[in-house]
């Protein structure tokens, strides 16, 4: 039960990792400009440019998720914290453009006008926002649910096996004369662990 939370928490990080990612590489606002001297007046404005923190929190999930499937049981409550605060700003960045759709979109407005400043609002004469700023919130409130699950149940889950520990303290091994420690060297490789 305990392995299948362990597994199921770190597929759910990668997922909601993955999901704010590609929220980020899609169009978050369709914007029209007013008539003027500038060639083009719809322009689409990707997540890159909306909300440009989101790909740096969607590649720290991704680095989470991986930390989670080997640490210890001290370190997975830190990294619970951690995805909990991670979705969190995952949440606020992409609820950020959707309250300032007008500041979200300004840089691209001032790229087809030339025009920066307060003077690019006046330029939009209509906005309209798709679906995938909302898919960044619930990316966000995915690794906020995650890190929340793995904050309750980590002390749980089964430890990580003998190979991913920094320290093999001297009482591990058994005691005896030197050939005996050599053949109980050959069956740890065997078995796929390294003595050394």
């Amino acid at each position: 039960m305990m392995r299948r939370a362990k597994s199921t928490s770190i597929i759910a990080t990668l997922l909601g990792a993955g999901l704010g990612f590609l929220a980020w590489s899609q169009t978050w606002f369709t914007i029209e400009l007013v008539p003027g001297a500038w060639s083009e007046t719809t322009h689409a404005v990707a997540g890159e440019v909306a909300s440009p923190a989101l790909a740096a929190l969607s590649l720290t999930g991704l680095a989470l998720a991986a930390a989670l499937g080997i640490a210890g049981p001290g370190i997975r409550v830190v990294l619970a914290v951690l995805e909990a605060l991670l979705g969190a700003c995952m949440v606020l960045a992409s609820a950020l453009s959707l309250a300032d759709p007008l500041g979200s979109v300004a840089r691209v407005v001032t790229d087809a006008t030339g025009v920066a400043g307060s003077g690019t609002a006046e330029l939009v004469d209509s906005l309209a926002p798709t679906f995938w700023p909302i898919v960044g919130i619930f990316a966000g409130a995915v690794l906020v649910a995650v890190g929340v699950f793995v904050l309750v149940t980590s002390k749980r889950w089964p430890a990580a096996s003998r190979k991913y520990r920094a320290v093999r303290l001297e009482g591990e091994r058994p005691a005896g004369n030197a050939r005996d420690r050599a053949v109980d060297d050959w069956d740890e490789l065997t078995r796929g662990d390294d003595p050394t």
